[in-house]
């Protein structure tokens, strides 16, 4: 069976735990954003910080698309970001999967550390404004899927 996971690293299957998300209807970019910020943390941390977003108590640095992003209190280290609320809580249920896949294998789902994140660009769902004069303006909504693999910590 060919694995579609870009995390193909050998180890220990027994200690690692997977989930995916295909073509769901969120921005890339916020996407992006949103792993780089919880990529290695614990999955009760990495939780937590998500409902936060979700919430807007606290807010995703926006690293590499922070073109014309206001700044943001509160922030450690960089000082633009944003509150990506739709993409945070497809995430984080991407998340609780990728949990509950571990709790299902036996694991210890207290000592669960993301290592591996990841998100790209699914296919473009085609649409259209009509205009005036007989023309079209198109209106295309991106599509994102996401990549988790939880390993128990040592």
């Amino acid at each position: 069976m060919a694995n579609k996971y870009a995390y193909n690293k050998e180890g220990n299957e027994a200690k690692t735990a997977r989930a995916m998300a295909k073509s769901l209807k969120i921005s890339p970019k916020h996407c992006v954003e949103i792993c780089n910020a919880i990529r290695g943390m614990d999955v009760s941390k990495a939780k937590a910080y998500l409902e936060d977003v979700i919430d807007m108590k606290q807010s995703v640095p926006f690293k590499r698309h922070n073109k014309k992003v206001g700044h943001r209190k509160g922030q450690k280290g960089w000082p633009s970001g944003r509150y990506p609320v739709k993409a945070a809580a497809e995430v984080l249920k991407v998340l609780v999967n990728a949990e509950a896949n571990a709790e299902y294998k036996g694991m210890d789902t207290e000592k669960l550390v993301i290592e591996h994140i990841s998100s790209h660009r699914g296919v473009v769902i085609r649409g259209a404004i009509p205009r005036a004069f007989g023309r079209v303006t198109p209106f295309n909504t991106p599509t994102t899927h996401i990549q988790i693999v939880v390993q128990e910590a040592n």
